[in-house]
C-alpha cells in the first residue's frame, strides 16, 4: 500500500497511473493480438466442423441404396409388407401366408390363495408346498434341437418375484411373471418359432423334469400345458413353401414382414425403383454442399474493419453489454478473409465437379444428369439441380449415375464424390495444421505456437511493468523526501531569522 504527496500535495498515484497507461500500450496490443489469434483459430475450427459434416454425408453417397432405392407396394398391407434393398430385383412377387410365427407360453395352475409375490417364500402357503432346491429348465436354440440348461437356486428367504425376475433377466429367451388376480404363473418365450424339433418334453420350447419340485409342485407348471412355439409358413410365388422362426424373411434382397395370414389368397408385392427417395438423398447432399460453400464464401467476402481492434478487459468495462457486442461483431468481421487455405479449398472443391469421369457408361459429366455449378461468381460455385433431368437419369440408369458419383478407382475414372472427398480431407488437414483440433495443445498447430509466444511475451512484459512501476514510485518517493528535507531546512531558517 503506497501513499504519496504528503510533502508535495501532488496525487502521485494518479501520476503513476497515467505514466503506466502509456507504458501498458504495447501490452494492450499484444493482448489484442492474442484475442485475434484465438478468434481466428475458433473460426477455422468452425469451418472444419462444416467440412466434417459434409465429409460424413459422403459415406451415404457411396452406398448402392442411395442410387438404387427400392419401393415395395403390397396388395394386402394388413397381411404382408416388404422392404427392398439395392440388390432387390424389380418385379411382382406372390406371397401366401398360411401361418404366423408364435412364441411358446405355459400357464400353470393355481399356486395358492393370498400369495404375496414380495414376501418370503418360506412365509407363504402354497397349494403344492415349498421346498428349497436348485431347479433347472431347458431351452432349445438351434435347428437341430440342441438344448441349453439354465439352473437357479431358490431359498426360503427369496420372494416369488425374486425368483421370477432372476429367470426373466437371465439370457435364456424366457420371461416369467405371476398374475395375482388368477394366482397363476406365466412362463413364455421371448422369441417366436419352433426350436425344439425333437420329441423330448413333447416338443415343448421350455422343458423341465417332473423332479423339479419347485417348478412342478410349487409353481404348478407342466410341460404338457405349453402351447405355441410355431414357425411362420408362407408360399412363395405359388411354388416354394418356406418356414421362418420369425414373422419376417429375407429372400432375393427383399425382407418380407408377415402381419396376418392371407386366408388362401396371395398378396402381390411389387418392387420398383424408388426414384423419389434417390433424388431426395442426392438433394440433401447438394443442399449440405451448398451450405458449406456459402459459409466459406461468406468468410472471404466479409468486410474487415481495421479500426475495430479486440477489446481489452479494461476497455470492455467502459462499454455497455450491447456496445461491447456490436464492437465484437465489427472486430470479428473478416477474420478469415484472404486466407489461402479457404480460397484454395473452394477452388479445389469446384474443380472436383468440373472434370469428366471416365465411367465407360452413359454418364461422364454432371451436366448429363442435370447438375451444374452456378454461373454467378458471387455464389462461389454452388450446385444447381434440374430435378427433371436428375430423376430421368436415376430412373433410366441408376447404376451409371452411381458410377459417375462414386467410383473408388484412381485417375480419370475416380468418381466425383471421391474427388470431392480428397479435396475436403486435404483442406481439413491444412486447417488442422493451422488451427489444431479440440484436444491439441498450443505446440501442435501454427496459430497455437504464435499464441504461446505471445503468452511468454505478455508474461515477460508484465514483469517489466512491475519493475517500471516500482521505479516510478521510487523516483517520486525520492522527490518527496528531497522536498520534505527542503521544507524542514526552510522551517529551520525561518525559525532562526524569527528568533533574531
Amino acid at each position: 500500500m503506497r501513499i504519496g504527496g504528503l510533502a508535495t500535495g501532488m496525487d502521485i498515484d494518479q501520476l503513476v497511473g497515467k505514466l503506466m497507461k502509456a507504458e501498458r500500450m504495447p501490452l494492450d496490443r499484444m493482448e489484442q493480438d492474442k484475442i485475434t489469434l484465438t478468434w481466428k483459430r475458433d473460426a477455422f475450427r468452425d469451418v472444419n466442423k462444416k467440412l466434417l459434416e459434409l465429409d460424413n454425408m459422403m459415406l451415404g453417397m457411396k452406398y448402392d441404396s442411395t442410387y438404387n432405392a427400392k419401393s415395395v407396394t403390397s396388395s394386402m398391407k394388413d397381411a404382408v409388407i416388404a422392404t427392398g434393398t439395392a440388390s432387390s430385383s424389380n418385379g411382382v412377387y406372390d406371397i401366401e401366408v398360411t401361418r404366423l410365427a408364435e412364441s411358446a407360453i405355459n400357464i400353470g395352475g393355481v399356486i395358492g390363495t393370498s400369495i404375496d409375490p414380495n414376501a418370503k417364500l418360506a412365509d407363504q402357503t402354497f397349494t403344492g408346498g415349498f421346498v428349497e432346491e436348485t431347479f433347472e429348465f431347458y431351452t432349445f436354440f438351434d435347428k437341430d434341437g440342441n438344448k441349453e440348461t439354465h439352473s437357479y437356486k431358490v431359498s426360503g428367504d427369496d420372494t416369488l418375484n425374486d425368483v421370477l425376475n432372476r429367470i426373466t433377466e437371465d439370457d435364456n429367451n424366457v420371461r416369467a411373471f405371476f398374475d395375482q388376480q388368477s394366482d397363476k404363473i406365466v412362463l413364455e418365450t421371448t422369441r417366436t418359432g419352433d426350436y425344439n424339433q425333437s420329441a423330448e418334453y413333447g416338443g415343448a420350447e421350455i422343458g423341465f423334469d417332473t423332479n423339479n419340485e419347485f417348478f412342478t409342485n410349487t409353481l404348478k407348471l407342466a410341460t404338457a400345458e405349453e402351447s405355441g412355439g410355431k414357425n411362420a409358413e408362407f408360399i412363395y410365388n405359388g411354388a416354394l413353401t418356406i418356414n421362418s422362426k420369425e414373422n419376417n424373411y429375407t429372400l432375393n434382397g427383399i425382407t418380407f414382414e408377415f402381419k396376418d395370414v392371407t386366408n388362401g389368397k396371395s398378396a402381390k408385392l411389387t418392387v420398383d425403383n424408388n426414384v423419389d427417395a434417390s433424388f431426395e438423398s442426392i438433394m440433401k447432399f447438394v443442399d449440405k454442399y451448398n451450405d458449406v460453400v456459402e459459409t466459406l464464401n461468406e468468410s472471404q467476402r466479409e468486410e474487415t474493419y481495421r479500426d475495430y481492434k479486440p477489446l481489452t478487459d479494461k476497455q470492455r468495462e467502459e462499454l455497455s453489454e450491447d456496445e461491447a457486442k456490436l464492437w465484437d461483431e465489427k472486430a470479428k468481421s473478416g477474420i478469415l478473409s484472404n486466407e489461402s487455405i479457404i480460397s484454395d479449398g473452394m477452388f479445389s472443391m469446384r474443380r472436383s465437379w468440373y472434370a469428366n469421369v471416365e465411367t465407360g457408361g452413359d454418364y461422364t459429366s454432371l451436366t448429363q444428369v442435370g447438375l451444374t455449378t452456378s454461373n454467378d461468381y458471387m455464389d462461389g460455385g454452388k450446385l444447381i439441380v434440374d430435378p427433371v433431368e436428375l430423376k430421368k437419369a436415376l430412373s433410366e440408369n441408376p447404376d451409371a449415375v452411381q458410377k459417375l458419383f462414386s467410383n473408388s478407382e484412381e485417375g480419370a475414372s475416380r468418381g466425383i464424390v471421391n474427388r470431392l472427398e480428397d479435396s475436403l480431407e486435404s483442406t481439413m488437414g491444412r486447417i488442422e495444421e493451422r488451427a489444431g483440433g479440440g484436444s491439441d495443445t498450443l505446440e501442435n498447430y501454427t496459430l497455437g505456437k504464435r499464441m504461446k509466444d505471445l503468452n511468454e511475451q505478455i508474461s515477460a512484459f508484465e514483469d517489466r511493468l512491475v519493475r517500471v512501476e516500482t521505479r516510478y514510485w521510487g523516483e517520486f518517493t525520492a522527490m518527496e523526501k528531497a522536498i520534505q528535507r527542503m521544507n524542514q531546512q526552510s522551517a529551520q531558517l525561518m525559525s532562526q531569522f524569527g528568533g533574531a
